[in-house]
Parts: structure tokens; sequence; C-alpha cells
């Protein structure tokens, strides 16, 4: 396991489109899902079904969501807060770091750890478009109702790393980033009923988790 705040999305070679092409959750069949928010709103938590949502970050830049068939309350709170964090951080990035909302989403020093992998693109002097997409979100464990552990595949083939000043796709595109990656997320519910980040590690890209969000 590493820590995933300080890779994520050094992105891959093919380029990307710049709206999110139709696709399929894998628990719903075609036509039945719904139409993605484009302001990052959540799924009704009364539970309504499975849907894609899609988060409009600029208008190089979405977060594609598939959200499973959950009623949970705090199940679509701690997708909520792992969304926020990816839709939030690509925000930072695009904006040139002015943008730190996706602060509120993480507990305590979780925050640094965070802000230092926007920091890493600022000092690159680089930014990002495309698509990233996020899927076969689970939730494998619950501590006593205040400690979590959320799963979800995350692929960000569709997404280029740019030069922040010319706009222009950078000459190499790191090859590890050119297929889907296993994101572990630990979660824990503060003492104001909130679901906030505590851990990001990703799995080994070897490990039969990380195997099963290829597709």
């Amino acid at each position: 396991m590493r820590t995933v705040i300080a890779l994520v999305v050094l992105l891959a070679a093919a380029c990307a489109p710049s709206e999110a092409e139709p696709f399929t959750p894998v628990d719903l069949s075609p036509g039945t899902s719904s139409p993605g928010s484009a302001d990052g709103s959540s799924p009704d938590p009364a539970g309504t079904g499975p849907r894609v949502e899609t988060v409009r970050v600029s208008p190089d830049v979405q977060v594609v969501v598939e959200w499973p068939a959950v009623t949970d309350r705090d199940t679509v709170e701690m997708i909520d807060a792992f969304r926020d964090y990816r839709a939030g951080s690509f925000r930072s990035v695009v904006t040139g770091g002015e943008d730190t909302a996706y602060y509120k989403v993480f507990h305590d020093e979780a925050v640094m750890e965070a802000y230092r992998w926007v920091k890493e693109f600022l000092r690159q002097r680089r930014s990002v478009r495309g698509v990233s997409r996020v899927y076969a979100l689970n939730v494998v464990s619950v501590f006593e109702g205040k400690g979590a552990e959320l799963r979800a595949c995350v692929d960000e083939t569709g997404m280029r790393l740019l030069d922040a000043r010319t706009g222009k796709a950078v000459r190499r595109q790191p090859d590890w980033t050119r297929s889907p990656f296993l994101q572990i997320v630990g979660l824990r519910k503060g003492d104001d009923g909130v679901w906030r980040i505590k851990l990001l590690e990703h799995a080994d890209p070897f490990s039969e988790g990380a195997k099963g969000c290829l597709r």
C-alpha cells in the first residue's frame, strides 16, 4: 500500500474528450441511469436506485461517479465525501490553488496531505483536462459506527497532464496511470455527525482487488 495523495493523476496517453461519453454502470442495464448533476449534488439519501453522476469541475474536467444502489444514509455521505475530494482537488489544481473547498471533507492532519498533492501540481506548473471515472464503490467495513473503509475503482486513463502555462499536454505521460487503480479510503464520523476522510491509500496494481477494477 502507498498513500495515493502522493500519486494520483499524472495521466494517461490517450487524448481526453471534453465531454464524458455515455457509459453503463456495472449494476445497471442500458437506459436505466438518470442524468448526473452538474453541480455535484448527491443522490437522495432515501435511495432512488443507482445512477451516474457527472460533476463538472471546469469546462475541460469532469468527474463521473457510478453510484451503487444504496439506501443507507451513512454510505451515501461517505461517497459524497470521496466524490467531493476527487472533484475538489482537481478544481484546486485547475484554479491554480485558489479553490480550497475540498479541505472540508478531510479530518485533521489529512488536510495537509491533500494539500501537498495539489501543491506538487502547482510547483511543477501542471494542470489537467479530461474525465476521471469512479465506480465499484463499496463500504467494506464499519467500526463502531465511527470509522469506516470505503473502496472504489478510479479510472483516469481519460485524462491528460498539461503544462499550465501553455495548456498543452506534456510530452511524457506517466505509464502507471494508463490503467484503473483501486482507491482505499479511511473515514471517520465526527461528533457533528459528518463523515470525513482520514486516510487515502491505493492497492498494489497487481493485487486481486486492483485487477477487479479493469474493464
